[in-house]
């Protein structure tokens, strides 16, 4: 549906994952792995990944976050809010 969110799902589409992987390409420090997605049609389209998130040192507590991307219909998927993380 046009502008509207889906509901979230935890069968994450390859278009989904590619578009994950584009955007946080680079990103250290932390490691976020999707549990789930939700999605909008945009002029492309609008990500939100709920995230498993752990900052990269030996026994760090994980913490839930949100992932926010939007994949243009032309050029690099990006992030498209800051990472919130979820307490």
């Amino acid at each position: 549906m046009p502008g509207g969110w889906t509901s979230y799902s935890t069968r994450i589409s390859s278009d989904a994952q590619k578009a994950f992987d584009e955007a946080l390409k680079g990103f250290t420090g932390v490691h976020y792995t999707p549990l789930a997605v939700a999605s909008q049609v945009v002029a492309g389209m609008n990500y939100r990944f709920f995230c498993n998130a752990q900052v990269v040192y030996p026994d760090a507590p994980n913490y839930g976050a949100l992932v926010q991307i939007n994949k243009p219909l032309v050029g690099p998927a990006r992030l498209s809010a800051p990472i919130k993380p979820i307490e």
